[in-house]
């Protein structure tokens, strides 16, 4: 039955809810007698965190990229789908669509890889702000000295099959995107846009999440015990850069971002050296010398002005060897490169026919011919 409320009844009611709007939606439903909202409850920073699976965590991390979200919003929507299904609220409707924006190292940028930014973000939301520096630095440290997809991504048995089968491993030596994406590319002759990089890149995010999970589990059973250390190589950087004398860089990382000149396949230096002072005429890439060799050949090649350099070896196949200048910017001149004979990987290769092509911004294009023999 309907009530016939008196004009003072209405008047009263109405500045309630007056009142409420003001103090806003939680103030209203306290006003209702608490039937607007079925849950008021009120959660303060850090979040709650329950111990996870880490392989439930991966194989949710990695449907998530499939589905949309990507390597940044996939690792952090997969660790908040677990939380939600272990802890409920308030993790039950938290949007992980804020994290889209690191896909790609920042909307395709290549800063900082997406799956650790996705990982960071959850750790810094269950944790406080003391301890989740040490925890945050493990992972991103262990993402840059693991060989990546793990074994464990390449054996997962995953609800989302866009490739199956093992895909090769790279160690990138560095947390960004553009290095770690790139130099997986040509450890596997890939091209970004091959479905082969996506799946890696699914597998990887996958590895992160489960990664944290296994960090978390071990900060809150009080057993975590952080390994990652600097590498040696930084120690170079900060000699200069250091407290000791520029005090300009706070990294964890080597020279190589800026300077190219440290290993960034698994140990494997790429710097070429220059040869005299002069400044070259015209581009060259002279012949490789010994040649043929065993076990390692020279490479000179000069440009006449500072520019972006690619030189690369290829088999007989057409197939990527090993690259020995990474798109480094090279001032004019005359430059003296080895290549020991072995792939990007480190290994070994078989005696036979390879090329060595010279690449540059100029459109300077140039191959030689190099025979190995054993």
């Amino acid at each position: 039955m309907s009530k016939v409320l008196t004009r003072k009844e209405f008047l009263t009611n109405t500045s309630k809810y007056a009142v409420g709007a003001v103090a806003g939606v939680a103030g209203l439903n306290v006003l209702a007698g608490g039937k607007l909202l079925g849950n008021t409850k009120e959660y303060t920073w850090p979040y709650p965190y329950a111990t996870l699976d880490p392989e439930t965590a991966r194989i949710k991390t990695h449907t998530l990229y499939w589905n949309e979200k990507d390597c940044c919003a996939g690792v952090f929507g997969g660790l908040v789908e677990c939380l939600k299904e272990k802890v409920g609220e308030p993790w039950t409707n938290f949007p992980i669509e804020v994290m889209l924006f690191g896909r790609g190292g920042g909307v395709g940028w290549g800063a900082t890889c997406g799956a650790l930014n996705g990982a960071a973000a959850l750790v810094s939301l269950v944790t406080e702000k003391a301890p989740s520096g040490s925890l945050i630095n493990e992972i991103w440290g262990w993402y840059t000295t693991e060989k990546l997809p793990t074994d464990a991504a390449n054996n997962a048995d995953y609800q989302v099959k866009k490739y199956e089968g093992a895909l090769p491993q790279n160690i990138s030596g560095s947390p960004l995107c553009h290095e770690s994406v790139s130099q997986w590319c040509m450890v596997a002759n890939k091209k970004v846009s091959d479905i082969e990089r996506k799946e890696r890149c699914a597998r990887l995010a996958g590895d992160v999440a489960a990664k944290t999970v296994e960090v978390l589990n071990a900060y809150f059973n009080q057993t975590f015990v952080g390994t990652f250390t600097d590498p040696e190589s930084n120690a170079v950087c900060m000699s200069c850069h250091g407290v000791a004398l520029n005090h300009n860089v706070m990294t964890h990382m080597n020279c190589d971002p800026c300077h190219n000149s440290e290993p960034v396949h698994n140990g494997i230096y790429t710097s070429v050296k220059p040869v005299g002072t002069k400044t070259p005429k015209s581009y060259k890439l002279e012949n490789a010398y010994p040649n043929p060799f065993n076990p390692a050949t020279n490479i000179e090649f000069s440009i006449p002005k500072t520019e972006k350099v690619r030189l690369e070896v290829y088999d007989i196949t057409g197939k990527l060897v090993r690259t020995i200048v990474d798109s480094e910017v090279l001032a004019a001149g005359v430059y003296h490169a080895k290549w020991d004979g072995k792939n990007n990987l480190g290994e070994k290769v078989s005696s036979g026919v390879y090329f060595a092509r010279l690449i540059t911004a100029g459109n300077f294009v140039k191959t030689i011919k190099m025979n190995l023999m054993k």
